[in-house]
């Protein structure tokens, strides 16, 4: 099990991941985490001063910030996705939650077939507080599609790359799927304890919908299924799950 390091500043702990992103976050003992989903994804420039000013209405600085997911115009290059994520861990660095190189905050970041953004957009973000009621504190895993992180690309390590077969799509699944289950164990949670699991994916998933997503629990809360690609191409199939107590829309 991956052993998770702690982000006091925020309130929370986090499983390290790579450094565009870590693999999911805990909230801390007496926090809690809070969703929050925009009515419409703003462009990032547009979107930083809308959660600074949330932030500050909720008394909680930029260190809170601890998940947040993304809608970008269409999968990347692996050197556009460098690029972008360089770009990003920017902004992050800015409200000083970068740490040694070392990025606390999760993520999810697809791509919409239809209708998607002109720009890289923000959907939703999360963020601790002190915790109002009894109860957990909350998780958040972030996504992940069909390849392991952390090897220098995605393409040459990805599941049946280009297979789209209801055989090649049901092995992404299952690895994805088992994915989650590896993050959530680390963050001491399973699907008992999820609020909510979202599918990211414009092929077909009714071959394994039953057998691989709904016979391990992992739609107890429903499925919340966006037609999306994850943001690289060669990659076809993402997942994130979460398990909180408070959700808005602002």
């Amino acid at each position: 099990m991956t052993d998770l390091v702690s982000f006091a500043p925020g309130g929370y702990n986090f499983i390290p991941g790579v450094f565009q992103y870590s693999a999911g976050v805990r909230a801390d003992d007496g926090f809690e985490i809070v969703r929050v989903r925009l009515r419409e994804p703003l462009p990032l420039a547009q979107a930083i001063p809308v959660v600074e000013a949330h932030l500050a209405t909720e008394r909680r600085s930029p260190a809170s910030f601890c998940a947040c997911e993304l809608r970008s115009p269409a999968p990347f290059a692996e050197d556009g996705f460098a690029a972008f994520n360089r770009q990003y861990v920017g902004l992050l660095d800015r409200w000083g939650l970068i740490r040694d190189g070392v990025n606390p905050v999760a993520r999810t970041n697809v791509c919409p077939k239809v209708a998607p953004p002109g720009e890289v957009s923000l959907y939703a973000f999360c963020y601790t507080r002190p915790k109002l009621a009894s109860g957990p504190g909350g998780f958040v895993v972030a996504g992940s599609g069909e390849a392991p992180e952390g090897r220098g690309n995605y393409r040459d390590h990805a599941i049946r790359v280009g297979d789209r077969s209801a055989e090649g799509l049901t092995a992404k699944a299952r690895w994805v799927l088992g994915e989650m289950e590896r993050r959530m164990t680390a963050l001491g949670a399973g699907w008992a304890d999820t609020t909510g699991t979202h599918l990211y994916t414009v092929y077909d998933i009714h071959p394994f919908l039953e057998t691989e997503i709904v016979a391990r629990g992992a739609s107890r809360s429903g499925l919340s299924w966006h037609f999306a690609r994850p943001p690289v191409v060669d990659l076809d199939y993402e997942m994130d799950v979460r398990g909180v107590g408070c959700e808005l829309v602002i």
